[in-house]
């Protein structure tokens, strides 16, 4: 089912967001919900879980550019990396921080992960959901106070639950 709403559903929402630019972030996000939805119909379950995030997370004053390393991090609190990267280190996930679709993509493929917690705006959640089909995706659209592409925000609490609908026996 998954298949085919990646596959086929979204395609046609595309199309008509063509027509109707003002709807098209909408039906991203209903595809997203969708995914989400027949992703947790399953009960799969593993610790090989890939934690990927947009580079908009990081505050635009930072001097350290997390992009090849997210490590790198001052942990300065200014932004949701800090707490990310812990999330990351308490469940032993990778974790890398992407600046577009073709940097996730190779992410993904070196990586090689069973599942993957993503988070992102809807386009880039979306069309990524259909780049990694048929791996298990649960996408959390970010938070955008400033616009899109700027000091981006992400709860934790949909990170956190993620990560234990993946990891939980």
């Amino acid at each position: 089912m998954r298949g085919l709403v990646l596959k086929v559903f979204y395609p046609f929402l595309m199309f008509l967001g063509t027509f109707m630019k003002n709807r098209r972030e909408v039906y991203q996000q209903i595809i997203i919900n969708m995914n989400n939805r027949l992703v947790r119909g399953d009960s799969f379950r593993t610790k090989r879980i890939l934690l990927l995030l947009p580079h908009c997370l990081q505050v635009d004053e930072c001097n350290i550019r997390l992009t090849h390393n997210i490590y790198n991090c001052e942990r300065c609190g200014k932004c949701n990396i800090r707490d990310i990267i812990g999330l990351s280190e308490e469940n032993n996930l990778e974790l890398f921080v992407a600046t577009g679709g073709t940097i996730a993509r190779k992410v993904v493929k070196d990586v090689r992960p069973e599942a993957i917690v993503a988070v992102a705006c809807e386009r880039d959640l979306s069309s990524g959901l259909v780049d990694t089909y048929p791996l298990p995706v649960l996408g959390i659209s970010n938070e955008r106070p400033h616009g899109p592409c700027l000091n981006t925000q992400v709860n934790l609490a949909e990170i956190r639950e993620a990560i234990s609908f993946f990891s939980s026996d």
